[in-house]
Parts: structure tokens; C-alpha cells; sequence
């Protein structure tokens, strides 16, 4: 028998066919859009999202040798993805990595209501987060709020049209609305955010044991899939690639490089003292994932190779490789995202800089102060994590440079190890669907029968010490520079509905 797993990431959609024994029988991707209509603005198109999972799916089906029994759903996080009271989208997705409301987000820290929240949900805040949105378009576009009936992820609007069931995951439903400890939604957030009345859109929340539903007879026309068979909803993205990368028990560690890094430890405990990263569900009984999902990712070097004149993050690699061992002294602080950081430390003004240029650096080294730039951010979110993993398993696009893993794992003094798949978030949502169906009795045996490592890479003892002085000339940077963040903003408005 076949089985086939989703990953719906916000620039790519994945689509995996697996035979039993885990063997890719065949892969499909499809691009997908994400549009910035106005300054810090990040949105997608519902339908055309949904589109291209189906098309995808067509492919795959139509690859595998017979028909697969199984469907597993995992996506990208947070955002706003509303529908109304007949499955249809009121507007485009709010993603997670749009910036509209900064101003709210920082009147909740200023307020005190941030604090008060994490303490209950174990997430810290960010622009991008359902509740902020809410309260964006409550004060902006307030119709589209009335004409919304539901309020979704990606994922749960990929289930919604799979199943006709309008759900949301416990991964994804952690932040900012869930008490995590309790694993219930909770009043007391609703309340301090100023959002009682859109409680009324929450969808049902799913949990470990509560995955699996059948795939609908109008979603097995458009897709190709069987009707009936069981459609898993697994943990959204970054808790599915933790799964896939085999890291499923406490203490273990993974790095996603992909639009964002984000840097993951599994825990078996929720600890609320420190208001940095994300506390969520891992989809594993009893397992809870602390993440520092940063806004300095792939996008930012995609700029820098865009600012240097290459074609391809593949190239400014190379570029990279060939810049002194110091980077001639250039230092890069890589917050440059519209809405700023959100992990470890959150701050909508954040913003990036390029110090320690003189006429001796070149474009190598500007190269190289951008890749080591945004590698600090993977020590400094370890550093804010619990416990001292013992390695670092890493995925994404990113690993298919053998120079930055080397970098990795001198900057962090850790073995990094990389799985045997470019697609570890869809085999993270087939393990997921494995033990959901049954068909393998618990995380921990499916991970050992089903993830493989392809490279490890040891850190040089000699590089880590350079690397640790160089954290902290970054920390230094970072600090020097956080009075300037609020008076480089510029001045496009974007309050407003009209704005």
C-alpha cells in the first residue's frame, strides 16, 4: 500500500507518495505566491493555495503504483486564514510573517498584556499571530470579521477542503489562544487581548487523539484520492519537521533553515519564567516543542544575494566560501524583516546592519558576514533554550550547502547531523499519520524505523572559540544599534485600511 503526506510551506507546496517501508515513490512541488499589496503586508490567495495542493496531489496519485490509503496534512503556522459560514474565504490569508499590526502587538508588551499572556499560552507575541490580525482587521476591516465564520491556519483550511470539517490542530492552535498546560482554549487570553467576540470563530480543536477523519467525496474528485480513506492531521510545519528530522524525545534539537530558522528543543515540561520563543504541542504524547522561529531566514539571503548581484543563495555560498576566515572584519546583524524579530528577543523595530566595512573588504567577505550574521541567530536562540542538546539536526533548503553546515556547527560547537530527505516536514506528517492509523504503535519506534541520517558534521574546537568571540561582538552590535531600530521605520503608513 501507498500513503501520501502535504507539507504546505508559504513559498512551496510539497506532495510525497510512500511506500510502507518509507521508500519516496514520488514527489511534486508547486510555487505559490505570496503577495505585499503595502508596506509589511504578507498575504496569499486561499483558493490558489488549495489549487496547487490538488494539483500536486493529481501528480503524485497518478505516479504511485496503486492507491495510496492514507493522506497526512502538514503547513505553514500562524496567520489568518478566515472563511465564511460556507467553507469560502472572506479574503487572502493573513501569513505569519506579515507586519500590519505592529502597532497593536507592541501596545500589548507596552501594556503588559505580552507578559500576562505567556505566562498562559508559553508563546511570546509576534505581528503575524491570529490574535493581532484579529485585531488589525477588527479596527480596519471590520466586515470582513463579520463575514467570517471561522478562523483557520493553513492547515486547517487544507482540512477543511480535504474533509468539509472545519479543525485546527493543538500544534497549531498553541499560540495565542491556548492554555498550554490545560490544552483548552482559554477566556483568560480572549480577555486580555480585547477579543471576546471573535471566540465565536474557533474552530474545533484537535489533539493527539483526535487526528484522523475521511477524505471527502468532492475533495477525492479534485485530488484523485480515494474517498474515504483517512486524511491525518498532523502538527503544523515546524513540528512536523522536528518529527521528521527524529527528534521526538526530550532533549533532542533541530534547526529548520528555510524562509525562517527556526531553532527547536523537545521538552517534556512547560516552562513559562522566560518570555522568549514559542511553547507548542509537538503532536507526540507528553511532548512539548520550545521553538525560536526567527524572521531571519532564507529571505535574508535571498537579499543579500540579490544586493550583490547574484542569482541565487546557492551563489552568495559560494561567495561566501571564498571570504576571509574573519569575514575581514565585517560584522552583519540580520533583522530585516518588516515586522522585525520575534525570537529570541521580540522587537517590531528591529532592524539589520552592516558594520566593520572598510576598503580592505570585498564581496566575498560582505558574503560571509551576511551567512555568519544570520548563523548567530541559531546560537543566540540556542543559547535562550532550555537544557544543552548534545546535537543539532538540521533541514531545509539550506543544508544543501556543505559550507554552511560546516559553519553551523563550528558556530555552535554542536555535531550537526542532516536527515537522508529534503522532505522531512512531509515525512513528519506520514510518521504522524502512521501512528494516528495505527500502523506504527509509538513516535519513538516509527522514527527509529523511518528516519535516516545522510552527513554528520563535527565542529573544530579551534573555530568555536573564534566563532564564541565573534557571538559576542553580535550581541554587542545588536545592543549598540537598538536605540537607531525606531528611527530607521520609515514613515509609510500602514494603519489603516486605507492607509
Amino acid at each position: 500500500m501507498t500513503a501520501i503526506a502535504i507539507d504546505a510551506g508559504t513559498t512551496t507546496i510539497k506532495v510525497v507518495g510512500y511506500a510502507d517501508d518509507g521508500e519516496e515513490l514520488a514527489v511534486s512541488r508547486r510555487p505559490t505566491q505570496v503577495t505585499r499589496p503595502r508596506p509589511r503586508w504578507a498575504e496569499q490567495d486561499m483558493s490558489e493555495v488549495w489549487a496547487a495542493v490538488a494539483d500536486a496531489v493529481r501528480e503524485v496519485v497518478a505516479a504511485l503504483p496503486d492507491a495510496p490509503d492514507m493522506v497526512a496534512v502538514t503547513a505553514q503556522g500562524d496567520g489568518a486564514w478566515l472563511v465564511d459560514d460556507r467553507g469560502r474565504p472572506t479574503g487572502p490569508a493573513v501569513l505569519w510573517n506579515d507586519g500590519r499590526a505592529t502597532d497593536q502587538v507592541a501596545a500589548w508588551e507596552r501594556d503588559g498584556v505580552a507578559q500576562e499572556a505567556f505566562r498562559i499560552s508559553g508563546s511570546r507575541l509576534s505581528t503575524g499571530m491570529p490574535n493581532a490580525v484579529l485585531a488589525w482587521l477588527r479596527a480596519n476591516d471590520p466586515d470582513r470579521v463579520d463575514r467570517s465564520a471561522r478562523l483557520l491556519t493553513c492547515g486547517g483550511w487544507l482540512h477543511l477542503k480535504l474533509t468539509g470539517e472545519a479543525a485546527v490542530d493543538e500544534s497549531d492552535a498553541s499560540a495565542p489562544f491556548m492554555d498550554i498546560r490545560q490544552r483548552d482554549w482559554s477566556d483568560r487570553l480572549f480577555e486580555l487581548y480585547d477579543l471576546r467576540e471573535t471566540r465565536r470563530l474557533l474552530p474545533e480543536l484537535r489533539d493527539d487523539d483526535n487526528r484522523v477523519t475521511a477524505l471527502s467525496a468532492s475533495a477525492a474528485a479534485e485530488t484523485g484520492l480515494p474517498a474515504g480513506i483517512p486524511v491525518v492531521m498532523a502538527p503544523y510545519d515546524i513540528c512536523a519537521t522536528a518529527i521528521g528530522a527524529g527528534a521526538v524525545t526530550a532533549g533532542q534539537a533541530c534547526c529548520i533553515l528555510g524562509t525562517t530558522l527556526a531553532t527547536e528543543i523537545i521538552t517534556d515540561t512547560v516552562v513559562t519564567d522566560e518570555p522568549v520563543g514559542i511553547t507548542v504541542t509537538l503532536g507526540v504524547p507528553g511532548r512539548y516543542l520550545r521553538a525560536f522561529p526567527t524572521m531571519s531566514g532564507g529571505d535574508v539571503l535571498e537579499w543579500g544575494a540579490g544586493m550583490l548581484g547574484l542569482t541565487s543563495v546557492t551563489d552568495l555560498m559560494d561567495l561566501a566560501a571564498r571570504g576571509a576566515p574573519d569575514a575581514a572584519g565585517v560584522r552583519f546583524v540580520p533583522y530585516l524583516s518588516p515586522a522585525g524579530e520575534r525570537a529570541p528577543f521580540f522587537d517590531p523595530t528591529a532592524r539589520g546592519s552592516l558594520s566593520g566595512l572598510s576598503l580592505e573588504a570585498d564581496r566575498e567577505d560582505v558574503a560571509r558576514a551576511l551567512l555568519e550574521g544570520v548563523t548567530m541567530t541559531i546560537r543566540d536562540c540556542l543559547a535562550a533554550a532550555p537544557g544543552s542538546p548534545d546535537g543539532l539536526a538540521l533541514c531545509g533548503g539550506g543544508t544543501r550547502s556543505d559550507f554552511w553546515m560546516r559553519l553551523i556547527a563550528d558556530v555552535t560547537g554542536l555535531p550537526v547531523t542532516i536527515p537522508a530527505t529534503a522532505e522531512v516536514g512531509a515525512r513528519g506528517a506520514w510518521l504522524t499519520g502512521l501512528v494516528a492509523t495505527g500502523r506504527e504503535p509509538d513516535f519513538p519506534t516509527a522514527a527509529a524505523r523511518h528516519v535516516r541520517v545522510a552527513a554528520t558534521y563535527r565542529p573544530d574546537r579551534k573555530a568555536f572559540d573564534d566563532f564564541s568571540g565573534r557571538y559576542a561582538d553580535f550581541l554587542r552590535l545588536r545592543e549598540l544599534a537598538r536605540p537607531l531600530w525606531t528611527h530607521g521605520r520609515g514613515t509609510r503608513s500602514t494603519g489603516g485600511a486605507d492607509a
